[in-house]
């Protein structure tokens, strides 16, 4: 039993650098084109140079995403991309289109592919012929089951690599190729501006009476009938280890940096505690504890161990849980003073109680006691958004720490 590599989304420099920090094995992200996340931070050619060498200093690969399905007028524009960053140390291409894989490899020959999840691969017959075509690992389709991985791994060569979804939000189509954001507003999902159409508000009209709404409901449980619950399989990588899947993947390129190394952390303790001793593991509820304190919907095991019914749907609302904020990462560190150097992402209060965590430590809690602005005065209050601030810190911290607060009901 191999241990999985764990894949970590990658929306912009900063969230790279963090997941690397938090323990992902690798990193995905894309550039400012072609990688169907164009609602993220995305890439330029220079952050990607920055973001590999930081990566790779640390022993991490990383993993581009250029999995759009192209038109016509993509053709010249990818070609001449694809030479601009042929001499970047990129690990491997995230492809899903045929002739895109086609390009990457006349113009880069000894790229690795890896097959999208958009490609929707779902039997090991298919699994074969993107081997014969140069694909090196399948990034499975997210309607599969748990027995149907293990048939393809069993039946697939033993050196083609398996990449599975773990945690993070599911599309109501099937593996991502929606078309209900391109109809309805024009804004093609599969060329990176989906609206999330998905989370939206359902009614049903009758032709000959406009205005009138009907709810559109299944018994009491309300009208969000496309609005799928977060995948999440912390409590299932033994099975997915001994199913033979090589990568776990976290999605959110558009998530938050808190999100990431939240969830990193779990998953990266997780799986380390699986393999530093499998025949006596055992699942801690502290690991489930924080994924919930990162923005989260209602979680659900997806098609992983049966095919999903209406238990796997959230009729209610298409919010998310947000428990805890995101209040400040810290950039630098004075053992001496005990004062840290924090960067503000969220209003913080003298008098709050913070919860302190990092890549090396579960966290720790204390009263925000003193703060000081960048001209060393005292302040009660911060409000401005990246605010470079001087808050004493009860333990010593480290650059990349992050500082959250319970949110009040």
């Amino acid at each position: 039993m191999i241990k999985p590599e764990l894949l970590a989304p990658a929306g912009d420099l900063e969230k790279l650098k963090v997941a690397v920090m938090y323990g992902a094995d690798a990193v995905y992200f894309g550039g400012e084109s072609f990688s169907l996340r164009a609602g993220a931070g995305n890439f330029t050619i220079e952050q990607m140079k920055e973001g590999i060498e930081f990566a790779h200093s640390r022993g991490v690969k990383c993993h581009m995403a250029l999995n759009i399905f192209p038109h016509n007028e993509d053709i010249e524009p990818l070609t001449e991309y694809l030479k601009s960053i042929r001499n970047l140390n990129i690990d491997a291409f995230i492809a899903a289109d045929p002739g895109v894989i086609e390009m990457i490899l006349s113009v880069i020959p000894d790229a690795e592919i890896h097959l999208s999840t958009q490609a929707n691969m779902t039997s090991y017959i298919t699994a074969s012929f993107w081997y014969r075509m140069g694909v090196k690992r399948i990034v499975l389709a997210r309607e599969l089951t748990i027995d149907e991985i293990k048939e393809i791994r069993k039946k697939i060569p033993e050196d083609m690599e398996l990449e599975a979804f773990v945690h993070g939000a599911m599309c109501i189509s099937y593996s991502g190729r929606c078309l209900l954001s391109n109809f309805m507003i024009e804004r093609d999902a599969n060329r990176g501006m989906c609206a999330h159409p998905c989370r939206w508000k359902y009614a049903l009209v009758e032709q000959q009476r406009p205005g009138q709404y009907y709810p559109v409901e299944e018994d009491d449980r309300g009208t969000y009938i496309m609005n799928s619950k977060d995948l999440c399989l912390i409590e299932h990588l033994p099975e997915l280890c001994q199913a033979g899947i090589t990568s776990f993947k976290i999605e959110g390129r558009m998530k938050s940096v808190f999100y990431v190394a939240t969830v990193v952390s779990a998953y990266r303790k997780a799986i380390d505690s699986y393999f530093d001793d499998p025949d006596n593991y055992r699942f801690e509820d502290e690991w489930m504890d924080e994924l919930c304190k990162a923005s989260h919907r209602e979680f659900t095991t997806g098609f992983c161990f049966h095919r999903p019914d209406n238990t796997d749907q959230n009729y209610r609302t298409s919010d998310y849980t947000r428990e805890y904020s995101f209040i400040g990462i810290v950039e630098d560190y004075d053992p001496d003073t005990g004062y840290a150097t924090v960067q503000q992402r969220n209003k913080m209060v003298k008098g709050d109680i913070i919860e302190i965590f990092g890549p090396d430590l579960d966290h720790f809690r204390q009263e925000l006691k003193e703060m000081y602005n960048e001209d060393g005065d005292p302040v009660d209050s911060a409000p401005h958004p990246q605010q470079i601030l001087k808050i004493k810190m009860d333990k010593d911290v480290k650059p990349f720490y992050m500082l959250r607060k319970r949110k009040e009901k």
